[in-house]
């Protein structure tokens, strides 16, 4: 019993992250229903509906009978003084990939060490999506923050998780600008790849360096104003 109660927690973590950190669902959005989200986070139906209990108790989620599971209309994430300024403020591409250089080399050693397996099986599914619309030509911007949101996630460090508004700006530059620039693209299949195999294997030091080089690939093959 007391292991299951620690899957639901984990499982509750990865909602409240689907909402505040993917931002998945908004504040009156509805969540899918048991039977998909328990296979999209690999749990029983039991664990999930756990998972949603304690984040009801939390007052995050609404359980409406015969209607369904809500994020709480009211609900509201925290975001600390000055950054809500910062994440809507137009700076360089240039400026935003050498912020990146600095938080997610870091971010993703400590993924690395600290994720659940739950987190490694998120990122790597997440992983997976981007290559599959890489290779239908299809728009990756929101699966490439999400992918990059669920490695500052397993950090487990809240503040790291409370810059990603920032980081989505120089992501979704990178989306724009590599979308003209074949080399790049390319690259990007191959860096995440390198990074997910380290994660997969929980080497710190080797995530750390993938998600480096990722970045200075970018910064080398796209244009930085």
């Amino acid at each position: 019993m007391e292991q299951e109660c620690r899957l639901s927690d984990r499982i509750a973590d990865s909602i409240l992250s689907m909402i505040t950190v993917e931002q998945r669902f908004l504040p009156g959005s509805k969540l899918p229903n048991e039977n998909i989200l328990s296979e999209e986070l690999k749990v029983s139906r039991t664990t999930l509906r756990e998972a949603i209990r304690i984040l009801a108790t939390e007052g995050i989620l609404e359980i409406r009978r015969g209607r369904g599971t809500f994020v709480r209309e009211d609900f509201k994430q925290k975001q600390p003084k000055g950054m809500s300024a910062l994440a809507t403020a137009t700076v360089k591409a240039r400026d935003l990939y050498e912020m990146r250089l600095i938080f997610e080399p870091e971010a993703a050693y400590y993924a690395a060490l600290r994720a659940t397996e739950e987190e490694i099986q998120r990122i790597l599914a997440l992983g997976a999506e981007i290559e599959g619309r890489i290779q239908k030509r299809e728009d990756r911007t929101e699966v490439e923050q999400a992918f990059h949101k669920s490695i500052a996630k397993a950090t487990h460090n809240e503040f790291m998780n409370q810059l990603m508004p920032v980081i989505y700006e120089g992501i979704n530059k990178g989306v724009q600008l590599s979308a003209a620039y074949e080399e790049a693209v390319q690259a990007t299949l191959v860096d995440h790849k390198i990074l997910m195999d380290f994660l997969k294997e929980r080497n710190g030091e080797g995530a750390r360096n993938a998600m480096r080089i990722h970045i200075l690939h970018a910064m080398a093959q796209l244009p930085m104003e």
